[in-house]
């Protein structure tokens, strides 16, 4: 824009001073001529409000728990239309609360909310080594309360809430590690979707606990606890634990399983502690949605901005809350999982991704997460995609908003990010893309504003030269006057507007749309053509009432230009754009 605006400036400049010199006009007189005509069609406060107006659009977006590192990013999340949302966390409290825990073909309620060891586990007998397995399976940690906050946890809200319901169930996590100490870990990762511990017990040798998604537990087990006894695990069995799984996840709960097998050392190999596993059962947790979510979602709906969940869980999981927050409404949105993703070729992802109707993508990867931000982006859509961990660094860099969460997320994440969610909540999200359109229909306005007050400046001047006047009738000084009273500081008021009503009732603007549409410069030549139009009625019919000789010409323009200047302001501020 800056180059374009100089390169208008001298061409015109160029064009009228040699419009003058052959007419007999002094070259010195002429030059002085043209330097005011460049300074007229130059803003020379614009780059100045630009910057405070990206400021403004920072600050506002930082009350709103929404940390941008980039101003042109604050522009660009006005174009969004398309946001890649994680599911724990985003959409949902993070404050796992196990409900209901499955062992032996019966569920077991669990009472009480929250990470206070308050409640009860309906008969725990038969589920406390389904939770024993699953507390020693855990590296978070119970913080006692203090005087300014309740139980909390450090650590995994999931392992968190495990731990809560093992201490309903009667079990102290410190006598358990001490009978059974822990000499080696596998840790969680998106591929294995599996956590793997091992302990020694001094009467019965090592025994390995694992815990994580049923499906892949269910896949390596070969037996399973049924009624305190083991069982293999047949054909009936699985479909058994299948149909519990899914009728937990229907109801919007998480679902984790735990199970355990006997190891010959205290060192065995990775797949040795997750191969012929007994599976214990199934734990339950729910994680409610954000109150506030609702609403940004339906927001998003109304700004034609397209919603994808994209989650680690289990499908039926994953719709139970989006249609609790929204993103959900129709009978039968379009489920796809990881699996399936792997399946798709680049044409055939493209296809999915370009059908209309709502889209759940479930049991995915950071990998998965990448690649779907990059088909969205090869359609031309503004895409912002959610992540906390440090595999969603690459999705993060390469969308166009990556936005990272500040309570949960990593260093790297953060790192990789553009915006930083304080309160990792998509409601910030929503509000960050409200204030970016904010910001760029501000820079509208404030453009408007200074460049039709440049025409009504220029305008005079063009008049004098076909007029044959010897003097420019409005100097570069006399016009960096006017501009420092009359376009800058009621720029800078335009680009500190709130947000107008209706912003988020609009459709995102097209990344391809440039400041200076054809609305845009018909709108800047339409009031700037008025005030060119007034101001030189005023100062000719000024020169032709009172016989003001030419050298006092500048004078009068001045304050002729600067009262309509003011007024042009008023006007402007009152239409917008």
């Amino acid at each position: 824009m800056a180059r374009r605006v100089a390169g208008t400036a001298l061409a015109i400049g160029a064009a009228l001073f040699a419009v003058r010199v052959p007419a007999g006009q002094s070259f010195v007189e002429t030059f002085v001529f043209a330097l005011g005509v460049m300074v007229a069609l130059v803003p020379e406060g614009l780059p100045a409000t630009l910057s405070v107006s990206l400021a403004i659009g920072v600050r506002r977006m930082a009350r709103r728990h929404a940390l941008v590192k980039q101003l042109l990013a604050v522009e660009a999340l006005g174009s969004t239309t398309v946001v890649c949302t994680d599911k724990t966390g985003t959409l949902t409290q993070a404050e796992m609360t196990v409900v209901q825990v499955w062992a032996g073909g019966a569920p077991h309620a669990v009472s009480g909310v929250g990470y206070a060891p308050e409640g009860d586990v309906a008969d725990p007998q038969p589920v406390r080594g389904l939770l024993r397995a699953a507390a020693l399976c855990c590296n978070a940690r119970l913080a006692p309360p203090s005087d300014r906050q309740g139980w909390r946890v450090l650590g995994d809200t999931t392992e968190g809430a495990l731990l809560v319901a093992a201490a309903k169930a009667g079990l102290d996590r410190v006598t358990e590690e001490a009978a059974a100490p822990r000499v080696a870990e596998y840790p969680f990762d998106s591929v294995r979707k599996l956590m793997s511990t091992v302990h020694g017990d001094t009467a019965d040798g090592y025994h390995a606990y694992v815990k994580g998604a049923p499906q892949e537990l269910l896949a390596r087990s070969t037996s399973i606890d049924w009624g305190g006894k083991r069982r293999p695990l047949t054909e009936e069995l699985r479909a058994a634990v299948t149909a519990a799984n899914d009728e937990l996840a229907s109801q919007g709960l998480r679902v984790l399983a735990a199970a355990w097998r006997p190891v010959s050392d205290s060192r065995p190999v990775q797949d040795e502690v997750e191969s012929e596993l007994t599976l214990l059962g199934l734990v339950g947790m729910l994680d409610p949605p954000r109150p506030e979510v609702s609403d940004a979602v339906a927001a998003c709906r109304r700004a034609r901005i397209r919603i994808i969940m994209v989650t680690g869980d289990h499908p039926l999981t994953a719709e139970a809350v989006a249609r609790r927050v929204g993103i959900v409404s129709r009978p039968a949105p379009t489920v796809v999982t990881g699996a399936r993703l792997d399946a798709l070729d680049d044409k055939d992802l493209d296809t999915l991704l370009a059908a209309p109707g709502e889209l759940l993508l479930c049991r995915v990867n950071p990998e998965h997460k990448m690649r779907v931000v990059t088909a969205l982006q090869r359609r031309g859509e503004v895409v912002a995609v959610t992540g906390d961990g440090a595999n969603d660094a690459p999705a993060l860099k390469h969308a166009d908003i990556g936005v990272a969460m500040g309570a949960s997320g990593t260093d790297v994440a953060r790192e990789a990010a553009v915006m930083v969610l304080l309160d990792d909540s998509f409601a910030s999200i929503a509000a960050a893309v409200k204030l970016g359109r904010s910001v760029y229909q501000n820079i509208r306005k404030f453009l408007v504003y200074v460049f039709s007050s440049n025409i009504g400046e220029l305008g005079p001047i063009v008049a004098a030269t076909f007029a044959g006047f010897p003097l420019v009738p409005i100097s570069a000084v006399q016009i960096l006057a006017i501009d420092l009273g009359s376009d800058v500081l009621p720029a800078l008021a335009l680009g500190a507007e709130p947000p107008e009503p209706d912003v988020m009732d609009r459709p995102p603007r097209s990344r391809r749309e440039r400041l200076f549409s054809s609305a845009v410069m018909g709108r800047i030549l339409f009031l700037g053509g008025i005030q060119a139009l007034g101001v030189t009625a005023v100062f000719f019919w000024h020169i032709h009432a009172s016989g003001i000789p030419y050298s006092d010409f500048t004078v009068t323009f001045a304050v002729a230009a600067t009262a309509l200047g003011r007024l042009r302001g008023f006007l402007d501020k009152e239409l917008g754009t």
